[in-house]
């Protein structure tokens, strides 16, 4: 079926297409193949090296579950303070006030320029000077409000990607029966833009999930992550527990992709949305599916 983005390959271009699938089946499985090899050679596929994950129950409740529950714990609460504040933020770069649109706008373009990592080292140090946070739950703070920092900033970049991908008539005819911006914003472009935004949301969050590895390997905070090397201490299996771990990770993040896909139909069954969709923390809108100013609730 052609597009405007693709069109419908003919026999050579099939014939190719078959030859570059086979050509890098070949090519993964070749490389696969040398991982398992140099793995064996290396003793790392041996049965007592895996086995500690089936036949010693003390390694999941001392240590991988445990880890994983840290891991829920920081990014649930950065995701829930991230969420609603880079709401706020991309509603206020939209702002008519200047006084409100340039700082929303220096903020925003502030943390999303510094990197995570940096955000969390200077939030633990200040909770060292400043703060009266016990050494047991500092990391965790810092880590969070790391997150928070960074990726509200990502947010609100979405946010904002999100509602300017909804056509103008939208708010023209809000506009034609006489509601108010803040009306507009709260009943006829968010509701819509919600669809839009919510691949590149859940992208962010998989993201927020993931970096809260960076809180253990450098802030010492209990996460998944930093189990490793505790089983590698107690099992000498660096390489299975690792493994494992990224299973973990995995399942995990699959697990809330899952959600969010189903959250996602049951939106644009609600009808909603615009069609368009953000992609990615850049926010790059594709508004080619969107619809008349007949959709405005």
């Amino acid at each position: 079926m052609s597009s405007v983005l693709y069109d419908t390959p003919g026999p050579k271009a099939k014939a190719r297409n078959w030859i570059y699938t086979a050509v890098f089946v070949v090519v993964v499985a070749l490389v696969l193949w040398w991982v398992l090899g140099t793995m064996a050679d290396k003793g790392q596929l041996d049965a007592d090296k895996w086995s500690p994950f089936v036949t010693e129950g003390d390694v999941w409740t001392t240590f991988l579950l445990p880890g994983i529950g840290e891991t829920l714990r920081a990014g649930l609460i950065a995701m829930v303070i991230a969420l609603p504040l880079g709401a706020l933020l991309g509603i206020g770069r939209l702002s008519d006030h200047r006084w409100v649109r340039i700082p929303v706008g220096a903020w925003v373009e502030f943390f999303r320029a510094v990197p995570v990592l940096m955000l969390m080292l200077f939030g633990s140090a200040l909770y060292v000077r400043y703060s009266t946070v016990s050494s047991e739950l500092r990391p965790l703070y810092a880590v969070v409000t790391g997150l928070v920092l960074y990726n509200s900033a990502v947010i609100a970049e979405i946010v904002v990607a999100g509602i300017q991908s909804l056509p103008r008539g939208q708010t023209d005819a809000a506009k034609a029966i006489g509601m108010r911006k803040g009306q507009i914003m709260q009943h006829v472009l968010i509701p819509q833009a919600v669809t839009a935004m919510l691949p590149a949301l859940v992208s962010q969050l998989v993201v927020i999930l993931k970096d809260t590895a960076i809180g253990g390997a450098v802030l010492g905070l209990a996460e998944l992550l930093s189990m490793n090397r505790q089983i590698s201490a107690n099992y000498s299996n660096t390489i299975p527990t690792l493994v494992v771990i990224a299973l973990l990770y995995i399942i995990m993040n699959f697990a809330l992709t899952t959600f969010a896909s189903w959250l996602e139909g049951r939106l644009r069954k609600s009808r909603k949305g615009s069609g368009a969709v953000v992609a990615g923390d850049v926010a790059e809108v594709d508004a080619g599916g969107a619809a008349g100013v007949g959709q405005a609730p």
